[in-house]
């Protein structure tokens, strides 16, 4: 499981990171909120679907410190709060391995469990790491058998996954106030944090088909509304 978490997060990094051969796509926002598209087509890509994959990008500033963000976002009890996947199941840890001395660098597998009969079961497979520099919360729903293969020793490079999630980084300052906690080896007064939310969707099994324009506004609906209610979670618990 802990290879398959590797695999995810690297798959994460090297979907949503920058390069010379794809070119990030505004969508929509005002400056601040920009939602940033980029499209791929994965064709016979080991671990990863066959297709064409939207990704999504939006980054908003949180009056939040980087460590009450990381505990929201990979706790589960939390998880129906922001994630639209989940937000009508109960949501529970089923394996948890630790990652070193710092409780928050672990590697889950959670179950969304139907409120009813007639809803399916959903694991999600989500890896957390976490220092002074940045946090990650990214996360992969898996197919339960081939995840039920992988803890029982199968091998774990034919799962495939298509990574989302979070980057948490301090928001800083080099200006510091008696109101702004300041690290005083660097100067730098850590004000918030700054969140960059990232999905992978695969919207479209044939790696020739062209991107619909309901495909462009489902991801762009769904990075939106997903930064609202992590914004309106933090309004809530600061009352």
């Amino acid at each position: 499981m802990l290879k398959l978490a590797e695999r995810m997060t690297n798959n994460f990094c090297d979907g949503v990171g920058a390069s010379t051969a794809h070119t990030w796509i505004t969508l929509s926002g005002t400056g601040a909120d920009d939602v940033r598209v980029v499209i791929r087509k994965s064709i016979d890509d080991p671990g990863k679907p066959a297709g064409v994959v939207l990704s999504a990008a939006s980054s908003v500033l949180l009056p939040v410190p980087p460590s009450k963000v990381f505990d929201f976002l990979r706790d589960e009890r939390f998880r129906t709060q922001w994630d639209i996947l989940s937000n009508t199941g109960v949501v529970e840890e089923v394996i948890h391995v630790a990652k070193g001395q710092n409780h928050g660098n672990s590697v889950s597998l959670l179950r969304v469990n139907g409120i009813n009969a007639n809803q399916s079961n959903m694991l999600i497979l989500q890896e957390c790491n976490t220092d002074e520099s940045c946090s990650l919360v990214i996360y992969a729903p898996v197919d339960t058998s081939a995840m039920s293969s992988v803890l029982n020793g199968g091998d774990p490079e034919g799962v495939a996954l298509l990574p989302s999630g979070f980057a948490i980084f301090p928001e800083v300052s080099q200006y510091h106030t008696s109101r702004v906690p300041c690290n005083a080896p660097t100067g730098l007064c850590s004000r918030g944090s700054l969140l960059t939310v990232a999905f992978q969707i695969l919207v479209d099994h044939a790696p020739t088909s062209r991107l619909s324009l309901g495909s462009v506004a489902t991801v762009n609906n769904l990075i939106s509304s997903t930064v609202l209610r992590i914004k309106n979670a933090f309004v809530c618990n600061d009352t």
